[in-house]
């Protein structure tokens, strides 16, 4: 599939006149691009850029070098993450960070092949810092240039082989020294112009050349699949305001946080003395939960079980639990 070769040129100069001032953004001397970069790409996945800044800098001022954050320890590091979610991130940031000092200098690896065997990185992550650190000419496909790519040629995502895309496009592609900077405007370009909704296609400097702005047929694009699950939450708690937390639940997400008991089938346990709090959806990116939420006061509580404050926590608690505390905290007024 052939891309008009003057779309390099077109995006670029949209870029330099439009970008965002983003704080991992730095010069391409700093001493803080790898860490900036790194950083940023791993909580940009799946998180909106709105959303980030605010975690970023605070995440910064907390662990300021690459090297800082590697000596540091997983409590502290997940107690700075706190509330951006998808904590499997910050634990594979902290192992790769140690990685990087460890066995490379500081450096990042110079092939997309040894990068990859970096903790949380994989084709995107990957080729996002190679052009960002090095100015290699790779291209990160994430789903705003899937979506750019998707119009231009109006062809739905599921039909368009991005690899093959991109090789048979790269003599077009790279023409310039400015490889990244030109990874940065197309995921850049796709957020604020080529939007997933209301694309804003009269203004667009691409629509001589896009077929789905030319075409009376346009493509969808494509939505990302609501997956529902149901879970019954049974909380033991005293007279103290303390409830029992235990990392021993096989929900995939949470895993090895502390949560009450958690059983998708309340029908397989004992629920007998149990009393029913409340129903409420708790939305995870694209999982949509319906709680269903249980309490019963007890003096003793299950084996590999602890109390913890409902008011007053020192271990790092994920924002699913604290729903829960928040809920089980009203029976208290």
């Amino acid at each position: 599939m052939h891309i008009n070769p003057i779309l390099s040129k077109k995006i670029l100069a949209w870029y330099d006149n439009n970008k965002r001032k983003l704080p991992w953004r730095v010069g391409k001397k700093s001493p803080k691009k790898l860490y900036y970069r790194l950083l940023s790409e791993f909580m940009l996945q799946q998180t909106q850029v709105k959303t980030v800044i605010p975690y970023f800098n605070n995440f910064t001022k907390k662990f300021k070098t690459l090297k800082s954050l590697s000596i540091s320890s997983e409590r502290e590091v997940l107690k700075t993450w706190e509330g951006l979610g998808y904590y499997r991130r910050a634990r594979n940031l902290l192992a790769c960070s140690k990685k990087l000092v460890r066995d490379h200098g500081s450096r990042l690896p110079y092939s997309l092949e040894k990068i990859k065997k970096l903790p949380g990185i994989g084709d995107y992550t990957g080729n996002a810092l190679l052009g960002l650190v090095y100015n290699m000419p790779t291209i990160a496909v994430d789903g705003n240039v899937k979506r750019v790519f998707s119009r231009i040629l109006n062809k739905e995502e599921n039909k368009i082989n991005f690899e093959n895309l991109i090789d048979k496009n790269k003599k077009n592609f790279f023409k310039t020294n400015r490889n990244a900077d030109f990874v940065e405007a197309l995921m850049e370009f796709g957020a604020l112009v080529c939007k997933p909704k209301d694309p804003n296609c009269l203004t667009c400097c691409l629509k001589k050349t896009c077929k789905y702005f030319k075409s009376k047929n346009k493509i969808r694009s494509s939505k990302r699949k609501m997956i529902r699950k149901n879970y019954n939450v049974f909380c033991y708690i005293n007279k103290k305001k303390q409830i029992a937390l235990t990392k021993e639940n096989k929900i995939g997400f949470l895993k090895n946080f502390y949560l009450p008991t958690i059983i998708e089938d309340a029908n397989s346990f004992n629920n007998r003395n149990w009393k029913f709090l409340k129903n409420y959806q708790n939305p995870i990116s694209n999982l949509k939960l319906n709680i269903n939420l249980y309490y019963k006061f007890a003096k003793r509580i299950p084996q590999s079980h602890n109390w913890y404050s409902l008011e007053k926590n020192k271990e790092f608690i994920p924002s699913f639990t604290k729903k829960i505390f928040k809920q089980i905290s009203t029976l208290f007024k």
